[in-house]
């Protein structure tokens, strides 16, 4: 079962040695999105930032509705139409920022809604076509020059 998702929980698109190189604590969630164990988008901002790296917030804000009950099930299939959404944009993170619970004529309806975020070096936001590159880079096996493809036992 995924961990539970609520408002402030920063999912990252995983690629190799994250871990190593941001000291992010992670666990899977859906595909190749790891839910990263902080406690906000902020105190993830500044441990990366102590890394060395960026992490940008997108102003553009991502929705998906569904009726019925809030539960932990429909948030899951609601956040993973808005991590559809965002990869056509070759963001690496998404921030959950609202979760609200509402009534139309009575029936109970949910809206989830998120920021992307990016994690990079640079200090500039790269454009579409770069932060594409970087992502099939990103998901490619590590290989060792000499030897070859290196294999984790």
């Amino acid at each position: 079962m995924p961990p539970t998702v609520q408002v402030g929980t920063v999912l990252i698109e995983e690629w190799p040695r994250m871990h190593q190189l941001l000291g992010l604590e992670s666990e899977p969630y859906s595909g190749n999105w790891n839910l990263v164990k902080v406690l906000d988008g902020l105190t993830l901002d500044r441990k990366i930032h102590a890394s060395g790296w960026n992490f940008f917030f997108m102003a553009a804000e991502v929705k998906a509705m569904f009726f019925g009950a809030l539960g932990a099930k429909k948030i899951e299939h609601a956040l993973k139409r808005i991590l559809r959404k965002v990869k056509q944009q070759h963001f690496n993170g998404l921030e959950v920022t609202e979760i609200v619970v509402k009534r139309f004529l009575g029936v109970p309806y949910t809206v989830v809604s998120a920021h992307s975020r990016h994690v990079q070096q640079s200090c500039y936001l790269d454009g579409g076509q770069t932060r594409r590159n970087q992502s099939a880079v990103q998901n490619e096996p590590e290989v060792d020059r000499v030897s070859g493809p290196v294999v984790n036992l």
